[in-house]
C-alpha cells in the first residue's frame, strides 16, 4: 500500500516543476512586492512601499522578524549610570521603550481601552498626556488613544524608569577563561534582566564594569541567594553544560540557615513540587507536582537556628526552600515560604488550607502590610499598583496587575532588544526633559546625581525608603558546583558561622 504516497509526491514535484517554469512573473512580482524579499538574499525590495492604506484610511506594515535570542551589547549598557549610596548600587532614572505588537483581543478596541483595561499601572489621564507627548506610538508614528487598533500594530510605548537599589557589594570574579565566567554573586541582585530590574542585574554589571558581554546563563540563582553563579561565553560551551545538568552529571552544595533545631544524620525529601504561579513565582508541595530530590545534613545548631547543607538532585524551582518548609525548617528570613500567608505553621508537611489565589493574594498583602513587595520579587505593575492603593535565557518581560481580590492576571510586554538607545550615558526624553550626573573631577568619582524628574513619571512623585541590610539578603547560598572535569567554589558565607547570633 505504499505506492500511493509516492505516486502523490510524483504529483506534487511534477506540479511543482510546471509551475516553476511557468511562474517567472510571479517570483519577479513576489521580489518587487513592498516587504517582500527573497530569503537569504539580504536584498531589500526592489520597490518603494506603496501606501496601502484602503479604506480604513491607515496603514499598517508587516510584522518584523522576530529576534531569535537576546544579547546586550555596549549601547544597551550605556543607557544610564550607577551611583553609590547608603551602601547600595543605584540606577539613574532613564528612558525606555516597551514594546509590542497587537494581540489578538486588541483588534478593533481603541488604545484607551486597551490602557483602561489591561494597562493599569497609570491612570487613563497619564496615557493621554503620554500620546500627547508623544511616547505613545503606533507603528512608529504619534498616535491618540481614540485610534482603532489593527492587526499587527506595533506599538511602542515609552516610560521613565525606575529601577529598586541593591547591595554595593562588588561581584567577585571566581574563574575566567575562554569557556566560562564564574562568579560569587552577592545577595539582592538578580542574574538577568526582569521585572523591575535591568543594570542592576548580574548580566548587565559584569557588560558595563567588565566588558563581559552575550553571556549564556547556564544556571541561576534566587534573587536573594548568593553563591557560585556560571556563565558560558559561547553557544557550544552553554550546551555542554546544559547536557551535564540534564544527565545530572552536575552536583550542587548549598548551605542555609535554617528556623528551629534540624534533626541529626542525613535527611532525604522526595515531595513533588508544583509551581502555582510562574508569573509571581511561588510553588508549593503538591502531589500533582514533578518529582524532585533533596538531601539535608545539619551541620550546627546556636540554640534558636540551624546551618544546614542542602544537595539537590533536581532543580526544580525554589526546590530547596520549599523542602525546607515542608520539613517545617523553613530558611529564617525567607520573604516568600516563612511567612503568616501560609497559615499557623507556615506550610510545615504541605497543609495550607487556602487555594492557590488566596494564597497569592495572602502573600501581597503580607509584603503590602509591611511595605516590602520588592522582596517578593513582584514586577513592574505590581508595585505601582500596591503603591497607588495607599501601601522586577534571558528573556525580559514585564508585568503583572492585581485584579480586584483574588487573580492575577500576567500581561506581557515583549521588549525588543534591537531597539535603538541613546548614545549619551545620560537621558533625555522628547519633551526636553533630562537628568543631570555630577562628578568629582578631582578624585573621579561619582557623587549623588541631580535627578532632573520627569513630569509625567508617578515614580518621580514617590518617596522610596532605602531598603535595610537585612531587606537585602536571604540566608540561602550556593557553596559548591562540580561536573564531570571542573569544580567552583566560594567561602561561607558570614551567617553560616556555627556562633553567629542574629541581632
Amino acid at each position: 500500500m505504499w505506492w500511493p504516497r509516492c505516486r502523490l509526491s510524483a504529483v506534487r514535484m511534477i506540479g511543482a516543476r510546471m509551475s516553476g517554469a511557468a511562474g517567472g512573473d510571479k517570483r519577479k512580482e513576489l521580489e518587487e512586492e513592498p516587504g517582500v524579499g527573497l530569503q537569504g538574499s539580504g536584498q531589500p525590495p526592489t520597490k518603494k512601499p506603496r501606501n496601502k492604506k484602503g479604506k480604513s484610511g491607515r496603514y499598517v506594515p508587516p510584522p518584523k522578524k522576530k529576534s531569535l535570542g537576546i544579547s546586550f551589547s555596549h549601547q544597551h549598557f550605556r543607557e544610564t549610570q550607577y551611583y553609590f549610596e547608603n551602601d547600595l548600587r543605584k540606577v539613574i532614572p532613564y528612558y525606555f521603550d516597551f514594546q509590542t505588537y497587537c494581540k489578538g483581543r486588541w483588534v478593533g478596541k481603541t488604545l484607551r481601552e486597551v490602557f483602561s483595561s489591561e494597562f493599569r499601572v497609570e491612570p487613563i489621564e497619564y496615557y493621554t498626556q503620554a500620546a500627547k507627548a508623544g511616547r505613545i506610538r503606533l507603528n512608529e508614528e504619534p498616535t491618540d488613544l481614540n485610534t482603532v487598533l489593527k492587526n499587527n500594530d506595533f506599538m511602542r510605548n515609552t516610560v521613565h524608569r525606575h529601577e529598586p537599589p541593591v547591595t554595593a557589594q562588588r561581584i567577585e570574579i571566581l574563574i575566567q577563561d575562554q569557556e566560562v565566567v564564574v562568579v560569587d554573586k552577592p545577595a539582592s541582585i538578580p542574574v538577568h534582566p526582569c521585572g523591575r530590574f535591568r543594570h542592576n542585574t548580574v548580566i548587565f554589571i559584569l557588560g558595563k564594569e567588565h566588558g563581559l558581554t552575550e553571556l549564556h546563563t547556564i544556571h541561576r540563582l534566587d534573587r536573594l541567594a548568593s553563591g557560585v553563579l556560571m556563565f558560558a561565553k559561547t553557544l557550544a560551551v552553554s550546551k555542554k553544560m546544559d547536557q551535564q545538568v540534564r544527565e545530572r552529571q552536575v552536583q550542587k552544595e548549598y548551605v542555609c540557615r535554617v528556623q528551629g533545631e534540624f534533626p541529626d544524620g542525613e535527611i532525604t525529601c522526595e515531595e513533588p513540587i508544583l509551581v502555582i504561579s510562574y508569573k509571581v513565582g511561588v510553588c508549593r508541595v503538591d502531589p500533582t507536582g514533578k518529582p524532585c530530590r533533596t538531601l539535608f545534613q545539619k551541620l550546627s545548631y546556636n540554640g534558636t537556628s540551624s546551618v544546614v547543607r542542602c544537595c539537590p538532585y533536581t532543580g526544580r524551582t525554589h526546590q530547596i526552600r520549599v523542602h525546607l518548609q515542608y520539613l517545617g525548617h523553613p530558611i529564617v528570613n525567607d520573604p516568600v515560604y516563612n511567612t503568616e500567608a501560609w497559615g499557623p505553621h507556615r506550610g510545615k508537611g504541605g497543609k495550607v488550607n487556602k487555594t492557590d489565589d488566596e494564597l497569592l493574594k495572602a502573600l501581597v498583602d503580607v509584603h503590602k502590610l509591611k511595605e516590602s513587595l520588592d522582596l517578593l520579587d513582584l514586577p513592574e505593575a505590581d508595585h505601582h499598583c500596591a503603591v497607588e492603593e495607599g501601601s522586577t535565557d534571558n528573556t525580559e518581560s514585564s508585568t503583572l496587575q492585581l485584579s480586584s481580590q483574588t487573580e492575577v492576571h500576567a500581561i506581557v510586554r515583549t521588549i525588543d532588544e534591537n531597539s535603538e538607545v541613546a548614545e549619551e550615558q545620560v537621558g533625555k526624553a522628547e519633551d526636553g526633559s533630562s537628568l543631570e550626573v555630577t562628578k568629582d573631577t578631582a578624585s573621579g568619582q561619582e557623587e549623588t546625581p541631580v535627578i532632573v524628574k520627569d513630569h509625567l513619571c508617578g515614580e518621580c512623585k514617590l518617596v522610596r525608603k532605602d531598603p535595610s541590610a537585612k531587606d537585602l539578603v536571604m540566608y540561602l547560598h550556593a557553596l559548591r558546583y562540580k561536573g564531570l572535569d571542573w569544580e567552583y567554589c566560594s567561602t561561607l558565607p558570614w551567617w553560616a558561622a556555627a556562633d553567629w547570633q542574629e541581632d
